[in-house]
């Protein structure tokens, strides 16, 4: 049996009052990934008073979710999506810039779907 790379690695730095979250997706999540996942990231969220955060979420290594990790996906967006002022999707497939536009629906912030990653950062300083 071969073991699939799969999860989400997270990093949170602030700058000024601006908030920088960078995730990284690997293979195909499960809802195994997202009972770890969730408590990860709403640590990293507790300690922001006043949200105005930039996300950079890199999925060029992303293969998607199974159905249980799409809705948990969904309910962790649902939850924190006015906590984020601008959402830069990094991804090299058609099928995750569709993606973007649903979850630009869910979030009250800009979400972008970028395949650049210089790009992607500098749209995110902006």
């Amino acid at each position: 049996m071969k073991n699939q790379r799969h999860g989400m690695s997270i990093g949170m730095e602030r700058v000024g009052s601006t908030y920088f979250m960078t995730l990284r997706v690997v293979g195909k999540l499960t809802h195994e990934d997202y009972q770890i996942i969730t408590p990860t990231i709403e640590s990293a969220l507790s300690g922001v008073d006043v949200p105005e955060i930039h996300a950079l979420i890199d999925g060029r290594e992303l293969e998607g979710w199974e159905l249980r990790a799409a809705w948990d996906d969904f309910r962790l967006g649902a939850k924190h999506g006015k906590e984020f002022s601008k959402i830069a999707i990094l991804g090299n497939r058609s099928w995750q810039e569709a993606a973007a536009k649903l979850g630009s629906w869910f979030i009250s912030g800009d979400v972008r779907f970028f395949e650049d990653e210089d790009a992607a950062v500098k749209w995110l300083h902006e």
